[in-house]
């Protein structure tokens, strides 16, 4: 336990709080149309998981219409920004040893963010 507080301690330094403050945006944008707030507030359950991603696993339930539809339209509304952004700092984070655990964070935030219905967050 004390080594995933440190951990999610350095990940804030080493960019977690661009990445929070990404899905935060995100999250407001949506929230300004009433069709938006489901995703909005999706949104900002994912900023949660962005701020302190270690001993969080991600799990991939089957999606119904409904959420096959919001991925579709979260997927180019703002889903290509978001994994764009987590991929390039995971990238940057995984040229030395000892980023590369942190990298791994940043893909991992990344792939959710390309289709976050249908997630699930769970304790590792």
């Amino acid at each position: 336990m004390i080594i995933t507080i440190l951990l999610n301690m350095l990940w804030l330094v080493l960019g977690g709080v661009v990445s929070t403050i990404g899905w935060l945006l995100a999250g407001l944008m949506w929230c300004v149309t009433i069709v938006g707030i489901p995703i909005g507030i999706q949104c900002f359950k994912l900023s949660a998981l962005s701020f302190s991603p270690f001993g969080k696993e991600v799990e991939f339930e089957d999606i119904g219409a409904v959420s096959f539809l919001m991925n579709v339209a979260w997927f180019l509304l703002t889903g290509i920004e978001l994994a764009a952004i987590n991929f390039l700092i995971g990238a940057l984070c995984c040229l030395t040893i000892v980023g590369i655990p942190f990298g791994i964070q940043y893909f991992k935030i990344a792939c959710l963010s390309l289709s976050p219905f249908g997630a699930r967050i769970a304790a590792a």
